[in-house]
């Protein structure tokens, strides 16, 4: 047993934190390298794109081609493992800074798209939704001639694209008020809505401890899990191939990549006797 799977085994139900790197095995490229620095072009602000519409136009004609990678992608055998993981009875909440929807495509049940979630969209105005596949095929019909494979897609569904297609492209509207279209997605600079952040502390307070996996816990919201957890006297583990934000504060740091170590210590506690699995749930 690893010294990762013994920790575990101690504390039997835990919340489970992932990130980009989670999604990496998946085909969907991370924001940050190994230390932790941002390695692509600076996402689109929350307030660019509510206050500018050459942002919005800008965030479409990129995102109309690096949609088509996010809704082609797969659960890897992390998403699968962490999903086993949660029907064993050990994960009661995983919370995802993700917006792919790529958890519940491999089966888990309990989860909080802390940023979001990609394949819908909502009118700023009157709070419809639309599938993002819906939307996709308006922005096709109204700018044929974006219709071609992106050159690098970005863990969003943004892409790089060739600057000056932007200004031409089209951006359709809400089919209910003609109001303004954005992903139903948190962007960078806007706030996570207070509901999902009490869901989390909520099960924070009942776990065991906190599994961290795929993310450098650079954005606050994940970090903040990392200093609720140790204020709580509660263990904090950390799957990551790169240096982390919270390797400081967690009692078990794992260089390694999900589809490494999620599988091996699925299979080990699937394996424990039933009793000792119900006694530690009793008391963890």
């Amino acid at each position: 047993m690893s010294p990762l799977q013994g920790l575990l085994a101690s504390h039997p139900r835990w919340v489970a934190l992932t990130g980009a790197g989670l999604s990496a095995g998946s085909g969907i490229p991370t924001y940050r390298n190994d230390r932790g620095e941002w390695q692509r072009s600076d996402p689109i602000q929350h307030q660019q794109f509510i206050q500018q519409e050459g942002a919005r136009r800008r965030y479409w004609a990129r995102s109309m081609a690096g949609w088509t990678y996010v809704a082609a992608s797969r659960p890897n055998e992390a998403h699968r493992a962490l999903a086993r993981l949660e029907a064993l009875g050990h994960i009661p909440l995983l919370a995802t800074q993700n917006v792919d929807r790529l958890h519940q495509a491999a089966g888990h049940r309990q989860v909080v798209d802390l940023h979001g979630r990609l394949d819908r969209v909502r009118c700023l105005t009157c709070a419809a939704l639309y599938p993002r596949n819906a939307v996709q095929q308006q922005l096709l019909a109204l700018n044929p001639f974006l219709d071609r494979p992106a050159s690098a897609a970005r863990p969003d569904g943004d892409a790089d694209l060739d600057e000056s297609a932007v200004d031409s492209v089209q951006v359709p509207s809400c089919a209910s008020c003609a109001g303004t279209l954005m992903p139903d997605v948190v962007f960078f600079g806007g706030s996570i809505p207070t509901a999902r952040l009490h869901s989390v502390d909520q099960a924070l307070r009942n776990a065991g401890g906190l599994l961290v996996v795929g993310s450098s816990l650079q954005v606050y919201s994940g970090y903040r899990c990392c200093r609720q957890i140790r204020e709580q006297g509660k263990p904090l583990y950390i799957i990551n191939p790169g240096q982390t934000r919270a390797d400081a504060l967690a009692d078990l740091r794992l260089r390694a990549g999900a589809e490494e170590a999620l599988p091996a210590l699925a299979q080990m506690l699937a394996r424990r006797p039933a009793a000792a699995a119900m006694m530690d749930a009793q008391h963890g």
